[in-house]
């Protein structure tokens, strides 16, 4: 026996190789990164909730002082404050006003928006970026300035206490925005769609309609979703522009609970509340593009 053969021999087995440590992922977080991101977003639901959760609350309170004793609503919730909102108020008036603002300025807004936003993307006409700007220097006057001149040319084209004057109103605030967002989507749509559909025959309108508005759904979902939240949420002209009771908005009606010497806070709690279904409704239809129409146009793809 030789002496390398003892030397093995003593040596015993040879040790085992430790396993290769698993590297982490890019983007993937560990344990305490995990955790540090969900208890964020954990409180950071419960602070975008408190407030809806104590409207409802306080809506639930039959006396209009409840609010300054909130503990005491534990004791006596009713939906008394919601029977009177829909039996004694102009709700339902207030709720077709609204509704007629909201939906003409959404289709009428978006269809321009979309139109601008098209044209300014595919064609290269004298001042196209210059157009943009302009729509932008638009949003940087004050409504107070505003309120004054717009109602002198109303009360020309007599439309004082119309619901067209809103929907006009309305669609200044919200196109240029609108406009924006849809030319960065549309900036997205590859231009050989342009060119097949040319190839096929189709008019630059017939291209418009028939493809690329198909594919620009997100977008315009959300130019949507921006044009019925700013015709519902929008106060100072609405006050100024409606004179007759049946017209007024839901956003001119909260302010009848509203006197010089009172506030009927449960009346107005529980109208808010009704108030936000309608707003839901439209958010449940069209939140399934809501996602991608806000990061789509965020680069040129």
């Amino acid at each position: 026996m030789s002496t390398t053969t003892l030397e093995k021999t003593e040596a015993g087995p040879a040790p085992t190789a430790e396993p290769p440590r698993r590297t982490r992922r890019r983007g993937e977080r560990g344990p305490l990164g995990a955790a540090l991101l969900h208890g964020g977003l954990a409180l950071a639901s419960l602070i975008a909730l408190a407030p809806v959760a104590w409207l409802i609350f306080l809506s639930l309170g039959p006396d209009k002082d409840d609010y300054l004793h909130p503990g005491k609503i534990l004791g006596k919730l009713t939906f008394s404050n919601y029977s009177f909102v829909l039996q004694h108020t102009g709700f339902f008036d207030w709720f077709k006003s609204t509704m007629i603002v909201a939906l003409g300025t959404t289709f009428i807004g978006v269809f321009v928006a979309a139109t601008t936003g098209y044209a300014v993307s595919r064609m290269r006409f004298p001042g196209y970026k210059s157009l943009m700007w302009v729509l932008l220097l638009t949003q940087a006057f004050p409504i107070a300035i505003l309120i004054v001149p717009m109602y002198e040319i109303f009360s020309e084209l007599g439309l004082i206490d119309t619901y067209w004057s809103l929907i006009i109103i309305n669609c200044t605030t919200a196109v240029p925005y609108s406009a924006w967002l849809l030319k960065g989507y549309f900036d997205t749509i590859p231009f050989e769609i342009d060119e097949a559909g040319r190839v096929d025959g189709l008019s630059p309108f017939g291209t418009f309609f028939r493809l690329i508005l198909p594919l620009a759904r997100p977008g315009l979902a959300v130019a949507g979703f921006y044009n019925f939240i700013t015709a519902v949420s929008e106060v100072a002209f609405a006050t100024t522009f409606m004179l007759d009771d049946s017209k007024y908005t839901f956003a001119v009606g909260l302010q009848t609970f509203v006197s010089q010497h009172d506030a009927q806070w449960n009346y107005m709690a529980a109208t808010a509340v009704l108030i936000a279904i309608p707003v839901s409704v439209f958010f449940y239809l069209v939140q399934k593009n809501l996602v991608t129409g806000l990061t789509a146009g965020g680069t040129k793809g």
